[in-house]
């Protein structure tokens, strides 16, 4: 049977990244490059947790779009 990412240990690419919080997506994102930087993995555990790196790091950056958003709707507020 061929290894998958799911099957190889690696977490699914992009499942429930949009669940998690700033900090949750932050610190699986460092584990995962961590993980990435020690080069032990297959290619195709690499490609997997590189996926996953990639969707943890766009919840990140939403996560802080959206409170810059708030930031500036507070700041906004505030000068009125």
């Amino acid at each position: 049977m061929p290894v998958t990412p799911a099957s190889a240990g690696a977490p699914a690419p992009g499942a429930d990244a949009e669940s998690l919080s700033y900090e949750e997506a932050r610190d699986e994102l460092i584990r995962v490059v961590g993980e990435l930087e020690q080069g032990s993995a297959t290619l195709e555990q690499s490609l997997a947790l590189w996926e996953r790196g990639e969707a943890l790091a766009s919840r990140c950056e939403q996560w802080l779009i959206g409170a810059r958003e708030r930031l500036d709707a507070a700041r906004a507020t505030a000068a009125e």
